[in-house]
């Protein structure tokens, strides 16, 4: 298990001799110039890999998600310092756009649908930017229906009179329209009954694993992230205070209790947790 000051080592960050996709060095945010965010924050992504972004409500998760997307300006945020490399290439200073045609999506937290369009237009709508023909849009629409059937039950319906999980696949899949190769993908599980977030995280395994879509998911359900994911990093206070292989996250007893938890003893409650028992030896 590595500390925040230790780099990852690329070789344990995703799928065996996967080589590195994506890769935050060091990276401190500011918002509206004062107040700072994230704090030297730096990960890797393995190209086809799946890797999990924990921690709490606040830790930073959000942000490192937009900073890398580039989408922090329109929220008064800036990358002040270190850089951000896809395929070895500096993209700290691209917009949004060439993120996108560079194959970086990011899927926002809470879904995002346009509500008055029907899940077909929707999913549409994430191949606006291609230029490839219709053939190859229709094929990726049925693609998405492939993994996502009820949509294509519900393809005629207005997104925004859908449920919950419907919509979170409504955005998934119209990411997926555009092609991409990296999605960014931020608190999949918010809002979802337990059942849909097993149906999410297993269509999202697939997808890694059918399609070759590398995945940078931010999320707070610890347990299920970790079962799904190669690699992990755990954010506190916008900074990585530990990351490792997600089997290895998943037996660490730090990570059991604080997390999970889970103690040698047993469950624990969580004010016992979280907080009269603040004791994380990596904050020492």
């Amino acid at each position: 298990m590595t500390q925040s000051q230790t780099a990852p080592d690329p070789a344990t960050t995703g799928p065996a001799g996967a080589e590195t996709l994506l890769e935050v060095q060091n990276i401190e945010v500011i918002y509206n110039h004062v107040i700072l965010v994230l704090k030297g924050v730096s990960l890797k992504v393995a190209r086809g890999g799946i890797t999990a972004l924990l921690g709490g409500n606040g830790a930073g998760k959000t942000t490192t998600l937009k900073a890398i997307s580039n989408l922090l300006r329109s929220e008064r945020g800036e990358v002040t310092k270190g850089s951000i490399l896809y395929r070895d290439r500096e993209v700290k200073d691209l917009n949004p756009t060439a993120m996108v045609k560079l194959g970086v999506i990011l899927v926002m937290e809470g879904r995002h649908c346009f509500g008055h369009l029907t899940v077909e237009e929707n999913l549409l709508t994430g191949a606006y930017t291609r230029r490839d023909g219709k053939a190859a849009i229709a094929a990726d629409l049925e693609m998405v229906y492939s993994y996502f059937p009820r949509l294509k039950l519900r393809r005629k319906s207005q997104a925004g009179y859908t449920s919950g999980g419907e919509q979170q696949m409504v955005a998934i899949g119209r990411a997926l329209m555009s092609r991409p190769e990296t999605i960014l993908l931020d608190e999949p599980s918010m809002g979802l009954a337990p059942q849909l977030v097993e149906e999410i995280f297993g269509i999202v395994k697939g997808l890694n694993e059918n399609e070759g879509v590398s995945f940078l998911l931010a999320e707070q359900n610890t347990n299920v992230a970790l079962r799904f994911a190669h690699h992990g990093y755990i954010l506190e206070s916008g900074r990585v205070v530990m990351d490792g292989p997600a089997a290895a996250l998943r037996e660490n007893a730090d990570v059991k209790e604080f997390y999970l938890g889970m103690s040698d003893e047993g469950r624990k409650s969580f004010r016992d947790v979280r907080s009269y028992r603040r004791r994380k030896r990596w904050l020492a």
